[in-house]
């Protein structure tokens, strides 16, 4: 265990708080005018999944686990979980559905993400930050309508619902951003 200040913790790093492991899903820093500048940390007990918020001063000592993050390649999913592939040692890995959440939207078969493992378990997924996929749905091109500013609502491929600019159509292939389901360009394939 590495003991770090609290006002260093960042998304996705692995915290222990009294003998349990908790992956940080959110971690911001408040200056207040007066008193004390604090951390607040949004947090999910690995164990079983218990979300957790704790405040710290910035000052503070908090201990970072020590967890290994390492490339993986998605294989396939099925009741059990889903499963990775480690590209070098051929090792296989498996997380829960809770675990994966939202983002076995933007999951592709072959897909390499980094894993975050803690004694040979995997706690902690991180997709690459964007992900090329096909408009199956939206609504049809209103004449006269301003490309600035108006986005209209599209479906992906994955079933995910985005908004897009006026001039895309159903077929045409986008890049979405992983993090939050955003529209980011047209597909340069």
């Amino acid at each position: 265990m590495v003991k770090i200040i609290a006002s260093s913790v960042r998304k996705g790093n692995v915290l222990e708080v009294e003998g349990k492991l908790y992956v940080v899903l959110t971690a911001q820093n408040f200056h207040p005018g007066k008193g004390t500048p604090v951390t607040q940390v949004d947090m999910r007990r690995i164990s079983d999944g218990v979300k957790v918020s704790e405040r710290y001063r910035t000052t503070e000592q908090v201990e970072r686990a020590f967890v290994e993050d390492r490339e993986h390649n998605f294989l396939y999913e099925d009741g059990d979980g889903y499963h990775f592939m480690n590209p070098e040692s051929y090792d296989q890995l498996t997380m829960s559905h809770e675990d994966i959440g939202d983002l076995k939207a933007y999951l592709q078969e072959g897909m390499t993400v980094i894993l975050s493992v803690h004694e040979g378990v995997a706690i902690a997924i991180d997709l690459p930050r964007h992900v090329t996929l096909e408009i199956t749905e939206t609504e049809p091109v209103v004449k006269g309508q301003t490309a600035s500013s108006s986005y209209k609502p599209a479906i992906l491929s994955n079933g995910v619902r985005t908004l897009v600019p006026p001039h895309i159509t159903a077929g045409t292939r986008v890049v979405i951003a992983t993090e939050d389901g955003s529209y980011v360009e047209r597909a340069k394939d």
